[in-house]
């Protein structure tokens, strides 16, 4: 076995669908070459032991099967990653090839709605040169108008030179030595394709660089075949041309001439028998679908081509902060910043009039109000910042002491938009604070440098004695029935979404001075405005749900958990409710789901 020369071929595929990998493997024991030894791989996440043990009985002397496990190589990129359902996409599996067996120079990918009717060896054999891949042209590509239009408006690929990726000779010392996987990685952050997925990102990455096999190494059962069928080296059924739910599927005798040679043969015949005509019905609809998204992407003033040529594709550094909120997420680090702060200067008591009661401050805060009110005037008609809504005003109405208000921290603007909420209520009457960090008082340069010294914040300090002054200071302000915001998860993180674990601080102020919390939280949806970051600006929907007030019959240390306990409670009910997902972090170090 050991002399005789080595194909490697790949399968990916979950348990679901593996039984179609083992009717393509049989047909491919059937008709390969004896003059090679082939090492079958079969990528996966859950495949059962019972079916893993099919594929285990059906090797022979020219054939070996391995199952290959790649959740811990999928942990060990994930830092790579932008997308948490990465797992669920077998189809995805090709791109992780070259890097994942660097023993191989050359190896075949193979998707299971397959039937192999020709030597696999002769395909093996084939001289890449420089290629990439070796793989045939799409035919959904070539014969319907709607995707060839796709893929030259969204892709900027001709559609003859578009190949599909079910079937790939991967050249996987060019994958290696031109980086495939980081840029496939790359055009993952940068745009999300969505009518072929991954066919699209590797046409993208290959254009040009494509060994062209002839058709009937990829026999797609779609529109005309322009060769006679007994050509055929691999049949493949795409799209909804599965043999497995239509009696009447086109060329379906080739599959089931080897199914029934297979111990799969009987589940393949009940999942048939059991093929609904709902589901077909939904299947055509899902072919219409299709066609309607191609459309639709095409049309897009925002797709792909068109944000390349505009210069407008994702940001380097939006991306970068991105991957380090996913990286803190998945190592637990909620209260750290991802974002540099401006180098802190400690802040002396001298320095800070909390109160602003000295005639300078006052006029600072009310010169630095009318600049701060046109900007803020801006931002709205510019769609800089956009609130749609906001829901529950009259939990703020109905307070009637000083209030600690809290809120989730996502971006600079998030500020504007709680003092909109502020403003939009009967309570103008009282006074409303920010807290903020030393370093943004101090050290923060320029316009917005004016507006963290002037309107109305509170800065911590490192100084003791300047925090002694915080303290008091922020006794007097909620004594006296104004408003103080603070954001008690402590960091801030772009475009976070869901609520992070909070800190004892607001609560703690709100216990001392016997005063409620009202709990705010911001959710998020894309508008259609595109920013010059390459992401879409978000509309804000502000919720301000009922006040949290502490319970005098208990300790000011119970206070203090209890209504921070109810303001995580309702965040994660707010969340919940709004994006119809339960709250769960991807993170190892804790229990992931809140």
């Amino acid at each position: 076995m050991n002399s005789k020369p080595i194909v490697p071929i790949f399968y990916a595929c979950d348990d679901n669908f593996v039984k179609y990998t083992v009717v393509s493997l049989h047909s491919m024991m059937v008709n390969a070459s004896k003059n090679y030894h082939y090492i079958v791989y079969v990528l996966n996440t859950n495949i059962s032991e019972k079916m893993q043990q099919v594929m285990l009985d059906m090797q022979n002397e020219n054939f070996t099967v391995q199952f290959t496990d790649v959740t811990d190589y999928l942990k060990s990129i994930r830092d790579k990653l932008p997308l948490r359902d990465y797992y669920s996409k077998t189809t995805y599996y090709r791109l992780f090839i070259a890097e994942m067996f660097p023993e191989y120079d050359k190896a075949i990918y193979i998707d299971s709605d397959t039937i192999v009717e020709g030597d696999i060896s002769k395909l093996y054999e084939e001289q890449l040169g420089d290629c990439y891949v070796g793989a045939a042209h799409e035919q959904a590509m070539v014969q319907e108008d709607c995707y060839g239009t796709y893929v030259e408006k969204v892709l900027g690929v001709e559609r003859d030179n578009y190949f599909n990726a079910g079937l790939l000779l991967i050249n996987c010392e060019q994958f290696r030595k031109n980086h495939v996987l980081d840029q496939f990685v790359e055009l993952l952050h940068l745009y999300n394709f969505v009518v072929t997925q991954d066919e699209d990102y590797l046409n993208l990455i290959c254009h040009n660089k494509v060994h062209w096999l002839e058709q009937q190494w990829n026999a797609e059962v779609f529109g005309e075949m322009n060769y006679p069928e007994e050509s055929i080296h691999i049949l493949h059924y795409i799209m909804v041309s599965k043999p497995w739910h239509y009696e009447d599927c086109r060329l379906g005798d080739h599959f089931f001439r080897y199914a029934k040679e297979t111990a799969v043969y009987e589940e393949i015949l009940e999942v048939l028998h059991n093929y609904t005509d709902e589901e077909r019905a939904n299947d055509m609809a899902s072919c219409e679908r299709l066609m309607q998204l191609a459309i639709d992407e095409t049309n897009k003033e925002n797709n792909y081509l068109n944000l390349v040529k505009a210069g407008k594709l994702k940001s380097k550094d939006r991306l970068e902060v991105l991957d380090r909120i996913a990286k803190l997420e998945r190592e637990g680090r909620f209260d750290e910043d991802v974002e540099e702060d401006p180098p802190t200067r400690e802040l002396k008591p001298r320095q800070i009039d909390y109160l602003r009661k000295k005639i300078s401050s006052k006029v600072k805060t009310k010169l630095t109000y009318t600049v701060a009110r046109r900007f803020l005037n801006y931002i709205l008609d510019t769609k800089q910042l956009i609130i749609k809504e906001i829901k529950g005003i009259e939990n703020m109405n109905a307070l009637n002491s000083g209030a600690v208000i809290t809120c989730n921290h996502f971006n600079a603007y998030d500020s504007f938009a709680m003092q909109i909420a502020y403003e939009a209520s009967n309570q103008r009457k009282r006074r409303f604070y920010r807290v903020i960090r030393e370093g943004n008082y101090t050290n923060f340069p320029g316009f917005y440098g004016m507006l963290m010294r002037n309107c109305y914040t509170f800065p911590l300090s490192s100084n003791k004695e300047t925090m002694k002054k915080f303290m008091r200071s922020m006794d007097a302000v909620l004594q006296h029935g104004d408003f103080m915001l603070i954001y008690p998860e402590q960091s801030m993180w772009w475009n976070y979404r869901k609520p992070k674990p909070l800190k004892k601080g607001a609560y703690n102020f709100a216990a001392k001075n016997n005063v409620p919390v009202l709990p705010c939280f911001i959710t998020m949806e894309d508008s259609d405005i595109l920013g010059d970051d390459g992401f879409y600006v978000q509309e804000y929907t502000i919720h301000v749900a009922p006040a949290i007030y502490p319970d005098p019959n208990k300790s000011k240390a119970q206070n203090v958990e209890q209504m921070r306990d109810k303001n995580y409670a309702v965040w994660k009910q707010i969340y919940e409710e709004t994006y119809g997902e339960p709250l769960v972090y991807d993170c190892e170090d804790m229990n992931t789901s809140a």
